[in-house]
């Protein structure tokens, strides 16, 4: 198989194929078809870093792919489940501010790593891979909540877990940058 062609960089194209027919059903307020049609692009996230590293199909591709589709997939949702007057309790327009200005804050970042020192190589830090897991939990609960009228009671919890691991992730990848340009 080619260096492009790999299972798990079809997954991770999979889940980008996902996120429009994901805002579709989020549009026409399917929320249970929404939130199945999340559940699978989450679980192709699972499965791509899985067969990835076990399979060595790790690629430079992919590295590059994996990230962009969780935050397409995670922005998308955020900003879509903030719209008001949609027939559903939406997500706070905070959170959404939050959770986006933070990956904003992050992308610049990099890119200001990249032209001022020359950094290439941006691992995910443990901050923010438990950003990402809260993230999605939220959605699948806001979704839940929204489709089945289940979980209401613990969306004001997980909004602010939500927020604080945004905060927390986004400082860390401060710190972490501060650091890269002091060893340099």
């Amino acid at each position: 198989m080619s260096q492009v062609a790999t299972f798990a960089n079809l997954l991770t194209i999979l889940r980008m194929i996902l996120i429009p027919v994901f805002a579709a059903f989020v549009l026409y307020t399917d929320l249970s078809a929404a939130l199945w049609v999340f559940l699978a692009a989450g679980i192709t996230d699972v499965l791509d870093g899985f067969v990835a590293r076990h399979f060595r199909q790790s690629t430079p591709l992919g590295t590059i792919l994996d990230p962009i589709a969780d935050k397409l997939l995670v922005i998308t949702a955020f900003v879509l489940l903030t719209l008001p007057d949609r027939g559903y309790r939406p997500i706070p327009l905070w959170l959404t501010i939050a959770v986006v200005s933070r990956d904003i804050f992050i992308v610049l970042g990099a890119l200001m790593l990249f032209i001022v020192a020359g950094f290439r190589r941006f691992r995910p830090s443990i901050p923010g891979k438990i950003h990402t897991t809260i993230q999605v939990l939220t959605v699948t609960f806001v979704l839940a909540a929204n489709a089945w009228g289940s979980f209401s009671e613990l969306l004001p919890y997980l909004y602010t877990l939500s927020f604080a691991i945004t905060i927390f992730s986004g400082v860390h990848y401060v710190y972490h940058a501060a650091r890269l340009l002091e060893e340099r």
